[in-house]
């Protein structure tokens, strides 16, 4: 079976458009897995079906229709299954392809989209950019759970501060996700604590690290060993200042005391 994701722009919606389009589908022996509004004024339609030709028809009749327009004709991709999923599309940095932006109100919607990417195997490491109280840990926490995984925090202040300086030996698996703090990595943490990081970074597993600019600005990392950047806000027009976001979270960090494992 072949999965392909067709999207299509309504310019006039029509009582019986949808029918229409899902009975052509059928007809054509296409299943439809799943089909929703995505953004204005467009459907979007996650298809299944046994060889190409039978999109290919699926294309060609659906381009003479006068009441709508495809715009999107492609086999699946992660933001594709979101956006049928939720209604909506991921925001995407047009200059940077590694960016993805969201606010506290779609939180469903990112704690989805970071869940698909811990589940894929292998070496990966996500940034994630927000000012204090956005959400950003628990996010992660929620996202690692949706996707069945263990998560670690090496450096965090959800609870109280942590600076792990070493993990148990079940701990060092690929299966699970190491949270790191960049600014409790670079402003509170030893060169244990540092050993053990450059440990974990090297690991086949998922590395999410918080404030990553601050990491990387600290570390001899660079932005290009990151893989995804999503960057969270409370509204769209908020602007991440990292010199508050320091100040906020480092005086915050006062407020606990500091412990090792």
């Amino acid at each position: 079976m072949i999965e392909w994701y067709f999207e299509y722009e309504i310019h006039k919606n029509r009582p019986g458009l949808l029918g229409d389009v899902a009975s052509l589908i059928g007809m054509l022996g296409i299943n439809i897995v799943t089909i929703n509004g995505v953004d204005n004024s467009r459907r979007g339609l996650l298809l299944r079906c046994d060889n190409q030709e039978q999109i290919t028809r699926l294309e060609s009749i659906l381009n003479t229709m006068d009441n709508i327009t495809v715009t999107k004709y492609r086999q699946p991709k992660l933001r594709d299954r979101l956006a049928v999923r939720h209604g909506r599309y991921i925001q995407r940095d047009a200059d940077d392809k590694k960016t993805f932006r969201f606010v506290r109100d779609e939180l469903g919607l990112l704690v989805d989209f970071m869940a698909e990417l811990m589940k894929k195997e292998g070496h990966k490491v996500i940034g994630i950019r927000g000012m204090p109280r956005v959400g950003k840990t628990e996010s992660i926490v929620a996202s690692s759970v949706c996707a069945n995984k263990r998560w670690i925090f090496v450096s965090s202040t959800l609870i109280k501060q942590t600076v792990r300086s070493q993990l148990i030996q079940d701990e060092y698996n690929e299966n699970n996700i190491f949270i790191l703090d960049g600014i409790v990595s670079t402003k509170r943490a030893n060169e244990r604590h540092w050993q053990l990081v450059r440990e974990i970074m090297s690991l086949p597993a998922t590395k999410v690290i918080e404030h990553p600019d601050i990491f990387v600005g600290q570390s001899e990392y660079t932005m290009d060993d990151i893989d995804y950047i999503i960057e969270l806000r409370n509204s769209d027009d908020e602007e991440i200042k990292y010199d508050l976001v320091d100040d906020i979270e480092l005086d915050k960090k006062n407020n606990f005391s500091m412990f090792d494992f």
